[in-house]
């Protein structure tokens, strides 16, 4: 059984930053893999970025360059540094784990989610 308490969100002005972090509890065969979702209100859930066993990382084209995803294995914590927001980026982020797949961005692939963490960004 894996666990996944998202944090660190919050409401950030046009141009600023935010460090989202992901707390996974239980280890599973595939619970290294692990990425970050977001869910704009009346849209479905997007993959945002990916992180690897071995630390590769991939990122949806809308965030390259502005997000960096990266994981920290003692504390058994990911996190998400969030620069240059935009109102685009509003959005519950989603912390997911557990892939059979690497690096996927696909919603479908995940096994485990957390509640979610609220990501508002005014102009």
């Amino acid at each position: 059984q894996v666990q996944l308490v998202e944090s660190g969100g919050g409401s950030v002005q046009a141009g600023g930053s935010l460090r989202l972090s992901c707390a996974r509890s239980g280890v599973t065969y595939n619970s290294n893999r692990m990425a970050w979702f977001r869910q704009a209100p009346g849209k479905g859930r997007e993959g945002v970025a990916a992180i690897d066993t071995d630390g590769s990382t991939k990122y949806a084209a809308s965030v390259k360059g502005r997000f960096t995803i990266s994981k920290d294995n003692a504390k058994n914590t990911m996190y998400l540094q969030m620069n240059s927001l935009s109102p685009e980026d509003t959005a519950m982020y989603y912390c997911a784990a557990r892939s059979d797949d690497r690096l996927s961005l696909l919603r479908g692939s995940y096994y485990s989610w957390g509640q979610g963490t609220q990501v508002t960004v005014s102009a």
